[in-house]
């Protein structure tokens, strides 16, 4: 292997003639692996200067070899969300390296996803991923109360969760703040002053950070940081807020959405009602779906690597599940992703 390019589990597969799983198996020891088909793996392990990871080691003492997921949104947010899936592949890549699996429930309803966490503690999985923190969640108290291992990922460090009655869960922390205020920046730069707000829900603390970054970066311009209405992440929501700010006089000349899908559908009703993007009309979304890249003008958004999010949530609940983890893991902020969707404001009537 060159000094560029670092060994992983795939490649000693790929040279041993076997598939990611049976390496792991050779190592853990979870499943029979033939002494042959061992030796060859630990000998091209060797050669190509590749070790099993602490991770995976720890991976012996495990008694499923899966992790589970609630997901507690309906079904058309999920399948529209470009976050969703990108993170689960970010699960799936470690989790594969790991010789695990993922359980994955989707549920509409408290009483359900506390079902499903109820189901996931019977000796269903090892520990659980929680996404979507909400203000005063209780789930770390319920992971407490089932005895269940947990990580959340949060946007910023959750101090009430992270620890409940003495229990402290690993949080691995993706914050969204810089990136608001950096593309309010680049709308105040390109020279508006009334900029919107199409917020996600109140209960989520993402959604809650990213407005109150919005209102900071308005202020610190010394604009008008009033103009924000509450959507939920979905296209019709998008939609339907969009007209309601483009009904307001005067109206907005840009307008700062809190994902991709909302951004994405009020784009589409503002050309509907004969805007210009952006001669008209500014737009940024967040997330940076791969439609974003696809439209004409191209959407501004943010990018937030959803999948190395998912990579390094698993390995941190691995780390946790052999004992070895830290509290508070930080990930790589967001990025900005500039398109054609931002331009001055039109001309005053």
């Amino acid at each position: 292997m060159t000094s560029s390019h670092r060994a992983t589990i795939g490649d000693v597969a790929r040279r041993a003639g076997v598939s990611k799983a049976t390496v792991s198996f050779a190592y853990s020891g979870k499943r029979p692996v033939s002494e042959g088909t061992r030796q060859r793996i630990f000998e091209s392990a060797e050669s190509l200067g590749w070790t099993a990871s602490e991770s995976a080691r720890a991976l012996a003492s495990s008694r499923t070899a899966t992790i589970g997921l609630v997901i507690a949104r309906r079904p058309e947010i999920i399948s529209a969300d470009p976050f969703f899936p990108r993170f689960i592949a970010g699960c799936e890549a470690v989790l594969a390296e790991a010789g695990m699996g993922l359980l994955l429930s989707v549920v509409t309803t408290e009483e359900d996803e506390t079902a499903a966490y109820t189901r996931y503690a019977a000796g269903r999985v090892d520990g659980v991923i929680l996404l979507d923190i909400k203000h005063g969640d209780r789930r770390p108290a319920l992971m407490r109360a089932l005895g269940l291992p947990a990580v959340m990922l949060a946007p910023t460090r959750p101090e009430p969760l992270l620890e409940d009655d003495g229990m402290t869960l690993p949080a691995v922390i993706a914050e969204n703040a810089t990136a608001i205020h950096e593309l309010v920046g680049l709308l105040v730069e390109a020279g508006h002053h009334r900029i919107a707000h199409v917020s996600g829900p109140p209960h989520y603390v993402h959604a809650t950070e990213r407005r109150a970054a919005f209102t900071a970066a308005m202020t610190e311009h010394e604009l008008d940081p009033s103009l924000v209405i509450e959507g939920d992440f979905t296209a019709a929501s998008g939609q339907a807020r969009t007209a309601e700010l483009l009904d307001q006089v005067p109206r907005p000349t840009a307008i700062v959405y809190a994902n991709d899908v909302m951004a994405v559908a009020g784009l589409s009703l503002a050309r509907s009602r004969g805007l210009r993007i952006p001669e008209d009309l500014s737009l940024t979304g967040f997330d940076d779906s791969d439609l974003s890249g696809h439209l004409s003008p191209g959407l501004t958004s943010v990018s937030t690597r959803p999948d190395e999010v998912g990579a390094t949530v698993v390995r941190t609940l691995l780390e946790a599940l052999g004992g070895a983890s830290g509290p508070v893991v930080r990930v790589e902020g967001p990025t900005v992703v500039l398109r054609g969707s931002i331009g001055p404001p039109p001309p005053p009537v």
